[in-house]
């Protein structure tokens, strides 16, 4: 058995609270757990269910610096979610007004996958299972 058997939760820093929580929650449909502000550092923090156990925190924090998606540099590459039906998230995403790309075939797996920004530019992959 691994060491660190689950993964609990994601954290990301986002640029604009408002937008980021209404695409995550909104948009992407994860529920909302808590809210709180952190008066001593300025800071909204928000914990969205993902799936049971696992959990997504956004932050917020005044003027954080951009993180850069492309060129790919190093640290977290992106975000990968496992869904059922890839053409149906897509569609989905498409009637929300989220721009995926084109979808692929992982060479190695043989899986269908693609992927979605978060309004800071952030991928997030759909994996079909």
């Amino acid at each position: 058995m691994s060491l660190l058997p689950a993964i609990h939760h994601v954290a990301l820093i986002c640029s604009d609270y408002a937008r980021s929580k209404a695409f995550y929650s909104e948009t992407l449909g994860f529920r909302i757990i808590r809210e709180v502000y952190r008066k001593e550092r300025d800071s909204w923090k928000l914990d969205l269910e993902v799936s049971p156990g696992v959990s997504l925190e956004l932050f917020s924090f005044p003027s954080p610096p951009s993180r850069p998606s492309r060129p790919e540099a190093q640290g977290l590459r992106h975000l990968a979610f496992a869904v059922p039906d890839i053409d149906a998230v897509i569609a989905t995403l498409q009637e929300r007004g989220v721009t995926c790309e084109p979808v692929r075939i992982d060479e190695y797996t043989g899986r269908r996958f693609t992927f979605f920004a978060d309004p800071d530019d952030l991928p997030i992959e759909l994996y079909e299972q």
